[in-house]
């Protein structure tokens, strides 16, 4: 009788195992084309916020095809990259890749005044997790009209203030070159000097998220040093 009643419990757990996991696989298997919208829309939002537009869930997609006119992938050349798409390249993965055979993505947008801006995204690595961003330059491809930046699990309060408007809008009109040098812009512990065109100022006891970011625009962006030169206006 013990055997039998230790057979039963093993075959209904065994029996339970089996049933929980399949019901979890087919709740994935459901829920998967809703998650991969999610990421889409949440992505369409963050290149739109580094145009300094703000969008909402319901109203990224019309803001994104409104103001988002072309989009393609270079490489470290600065050549075009044929049969990529640009929206779906993810750079944790390229990054993983030597520079010259890196997926570069460049996204076009063209205000409502009729001005046309470079987009480019940005990933790193922060003091606990990945870091990441989108700055969009003028036609002149030296100054910064906007940016927006965000992370996974910065410390609430310290660097997890990257994503936040006054942090981000120190960004506005500094210049990523000085002399025709690229220098790209330095988060300055404590102060940055006034009228700096290439200094902001760093996030108060968050030093290690700071010097990250200053680290993930400096490295991010001197990929694309080749398709600056050749396209500044």
């Amino acid at each position: 009788m013990k055997d039998f009643s230790n057979r039963y419990i093993f075959t209904f757990s065994a029996v339970m195992v089996v049933s929980v996991a399949i019901l979890l696989s087919l709740a994935a298997l459901v829920l998967q084309p809703r998650q991969e919208r999610n990421v889409e829309v949440e992505k369409k939002m963050n290149i739109l916020s580094s145009l300094n537009v703000v969008s909402e869930k319901s109203t990224a997609e019309q803001l994104y095809d409104k103001y988002i006119r072309d989009s393609y992938v270079i490489n470290s050349a600065g050549n075009h990259v044929e049969g990529v798409n640009a929206f779906t390249v993810g750079l944790r993965a390229e990054q993983k890749k030597p520079l010259e055979e890196q997926n570069l993505p460049v996204f076009i947008a063209v205000m409502d005044g009729g001005d046309t801006l470079h987009i480019f995204p940005l990933e790193g690595k922060g003091l606990w997790g990945p870091i990441w961003g989108y700055v969009s330059l003028k036609p002149d491809m030296n100054t910064i009209f906007g940016v927006t930046f965000d992370h996974k699990g910065e410390t609430p309060g310290l660097g997890a203030e990257i994503n936040t408007t006054p942090f981000e809008s120190q960004f506005l009109e500094k210049s990523l070159y000085e002399n025709g040098k690229f220098v790209s812009i330095k988060v300055i512990k404590g102060h940055a000097a006034p009228g700096s065109k290439h200094e902001v100022d760093g996030i108060s006891g968050g030093t290690i998220t700071s010097k990250a970011l200053e680290g993930m625009v400096h490295d991010g962006l001197l990929k694309y040093e080749k398709y600056f030169t050749e396209n500044r206006k």
